[in-house]
């Protein structure tokens, strides 16, 4: 019965020195991160916000260093394309000063009402469209020349014209100005998992 135990304690150890697949870690980044500046190889520097805990042992401690490098970075167009940003997370180093090789994927990162999200297919993080506010951008412009032509013409004809330069003036806008960047503050959060077991020995 003695020996019986000492084996199934020895399993259990040799279970826990290992990060199994599907295991999900929050990461917080130390340095910001912006699309208008980033480059391809640029680092990325975090700490772990979550344990990662196997058995009911902590194999990575909250506030772990993590590494990772700029893999792509797109900015955001004038007239079409998405910021687009990629993060390839490449190594844990535990408070013991011990470096594991990592290689999890992005599942989620902080939006803070920007729209931007993880394109799970693709593994990076892509800005929303601006079409919406684009349209309402123009809208108002339209309203406003609207108003000043029938004030200063004192009737539909100054309207008329004004609604048509106030348009012209919010396309013009439009397509001078560029979309929303990718943009990770310091402190903001990354969910990563891992889509396969990783040794910790």
């Amino acid at each position: 019965m003695r020996i019986l135990s000492l084996l199934l304690g020895l399993v259990g150890l040799a279970s826990a020195t290992e990060i199994p697949q599907g295991t999900h870690v929050l990461l917080r980044l130390v340095n910001a991160i912006n699309t208008r500046t980033a480059r391809q190889g640029d680092r990325v520097y975090l700490r772990t916000a979550s344990p990662i805990v196997v058995n009911g042992q902590f194999v990575v401690p909250v506030e772990s260093y993590a590494q990772g490098v700029i893999s792509r970075s797109v900015r955001s167009g004038r007239v079409k394309g998405r910021a687009e940003l990629a993060i390839r997370i490449e190594s844990f180093t535990l408070l013991s000063g011990k470096t594991i090789r990592v290689s999890p994927r992005l599942s989620s990162v902080d939006a803070e009402g920007t729209g931007q999200k993880v394109n799970g297919p693709e593994n990076e993080i892509r800005q929303s469209g601006t079409q919406g506010q684009d349209a309402a951008r123009i809208a108002e412009l339209g309203g406003s020349g609207a108003a000043i032509g029938g004030f200063a013409d004192r009737g539909w004809t100054g309207a008329g014209i004004g609604a048509g330069v106030g348009g012209a003036v919010g396309v013009a806008a439009t397509l001078l100005t560029r979309g929303r960047e990718v943009n990770l503050a310091r402190g903001s959060t990354i969910d990563v998992v891992f889509e396969r077991s990783v040794p910790v020995d």
